[in-house]
């Protein structure tokens, strides 16, 4: 190549490069904007900005820009910051009611249908017409105890807080354990600000040790010590009317649950995990509504499992109908396994769960039913643990009543992370690359590896895979059910 023939190519490459990095420089300031937009909106409206389900809140520059280009190469939905930013300028203007929107979409139908409309403000007043006004959702903010403090009980903590916003919803209040010394209070403190799967805390926690409490990010919440939950005086620290979300498992029935209502101070029982006899197990998105929240008093959210197949499993009937099925999960494994071979009253999981992959039992056959009646002696499952610290798989082998596709199938099941009411449960991956790892802080239920979905010869017989993030992804469904519970569900627009 001459000389010549390369100090032109130089020149076009430092051309390209200045180029591109002033468009980024110019998409870093849009993005500032967009943050100061939704954290005003946030906190002096309770009105919270979304895009395809991301949270912007207290997110980076890079973060933000990120979410964009996920909506752009992953949602496949084509939206610039330059068209999230003047949508939310005019979401800014409205006297709205707290609500939750999803700024991408509200985004990509501008795109669509400018053409209709004057301008962006007549297009956003159009749009969120019934969400103007205060009075349209007045909110009566729930107190909230968390009973126990494990992996579930931390990550609620962390989202009871970050979620917080004005204090219109839910309020972190209390958190119950079985000693409150000096010693302890400062041990869950560290337990609390790092986590070796979901990394340390976004924020600020102080021990304040002379009143027994933790103050996390300004929020004063109690430290309680009990061994019984119905001995409780919660009003004794203000708090009254309060949902208790209960981490512990180690009741699971009315009986045991019921304590828990002879506390003063407490209105609403919550349990994370499966519950047992007459309790209603409660998949959010699925079966919430189906209850009477005014007159039932003690509720479950089912288990991770559950909460990841059963949203996949009722848009499949509800489009192909099923024969039958096998749910076969590999799990990560959990607490209640042992770290090396020792006693167990269970069989194989007293085998060191760090070496071994060890086959168990899952209740998620008989979970499904509890959930949608109609699949009631369709199923069979079971389980594998697998030396992973979180994020599991569930392998759905389902034999549905007509013929369809691998298209078809996936087609179903990307119309419903994208649309309807199972949009906050099921994210849609296109993704040929997918591991569990990429899982983890995932806040759907359930993630449909949508590459991987086989169809048989016969057209019937469909394997879909499921990710979810046992952990983290359950305890989002967690606090969907909690606020539905409290009666603090903001307004949407999805």
């Amino acid at each position: 190549m001459s000389t010549e023939t390369t100090a032109s190519v130089n020149r076009t490459s430092k051309k390209g490069y200045e180029a591109e990095l002033k468009e980024w420089i110019r998409y870093e300031k849009a993005a500032t904007e967009l943050i100061k937009t939704v954290s005003d909106l946030w906190l002096d409206k309770s009105v919270e900005l979304i895009v395809f389900r991301r949270e912007l809140h207290d997110k980076s520059i890079s973060e933000i820009l990120d979410i964009h280009d996920y909506a752009n190469k992953i949602v496949r939905k084509p939206i610039s910051i330059m068209d999230t930013l003047l949508i939310a300028k005019e979401i800014a203007k409205l006297d709205l009611s707290p609500a939750r929107i999803d700024l991408g979409k509200l985004t990509n139908e501008w795109i669509q249908e400018k053409t209709k409309f004057e301008n962006e403000t007549v297009f956003a007043n159009n749009k969120l017409a019934d969400f103007i006004g205060k009075e349209k959702r007045v909110l009566e903010p729930k107190d909230v105890i968390l009973y126990g403090f494990g992996r579930i009980g931390r990550l609620a903590a962390r989202e009871l807080i970050s979620q917080a916003g004005k204090g219109e919803q839910l309020r972190l209040r209390a958190i119950v354990t079985r000693s409150n010394s000096d010693a302890d209070i400062i041990k869950r403190a560290d337990l609390l600000r790092t986590d070796s799967v979901h990394g340390p805390f976004p924020g600020t926690i102080d021990v304040d040790s002379g009143n027994k409490a933790l103050i996390i990010n300004g929020h004063f919440v109690q430290m309680i010590a009990a061994n019984n939950p119905e001995d409780i005086d919660y009003t004794a620290h203000g708090i009254d009317n309060a949902l208790v979300i209960d981490n512990t498992g180690v009741s699971r029935d009315r009986a045991g649950l019921g304590k828990h209502l002879k506390a003063k101070g407490v209105a609403q029982v919550l349990l994370t995990a499966p519950g047992k006899g007459d309790i209603p197990n409660i998949v959010h998105g699925v079966n919430h509504e189906k209850f009477d929240i005014k007159t039932e008093q003690i509720f479950s959210a089912a288990s991770c499992t559950t909460n990841a197949i059963v949203p996949v499993l009722k848009v499949i009937e509800d489009t192909l109908g099923i024969d039958r099925g096998h749910i076969e999960t590999i799990h990560s494994y959990t607490n209640d396994q042992n770290l090396l071979d020792n006693y167990h009253k269970k069989y194989r999981r007293g085998r060191s769960a760090a070496l071994n992959m060890v086959i168990t039992e899952t209740g998620a056959g008989s979970a499904i039913t509890k959930v949608i009646p109609g699949l009631k002696g369709k199923f069979t499952a079971n389980a594998v643990r697998v030396p992973t610290p979180n994020v599991s798989l569930a392998i759905l082998n389902l034999t549905v009543k007509r013929e369809t596709s691998k298209e078809e199938v996936n087609a179903i099941l990307k119309d419903a992370a994208m649309n309807g009411n199972l949009v906050e449960q099921i994210q849609y991956s296109y993704s040929n690359e997918l591991v569990s790892s990429d899982v983890i802080g995932n806040h759907c239920a359930s993630v449909v590896d949508s590459p991987a979905t086989l169809i048989s010869d016969d057209k019937r017989s469909t394997v879909i895979y499921v990710w979810y993030d046992n952990e983290y992804g359950y305890t989002r469904q967690v606090m969907r059910l909690a606020k539905y519970l409290a009666d603090v569900i903001r307004l949407r627009y999805y």
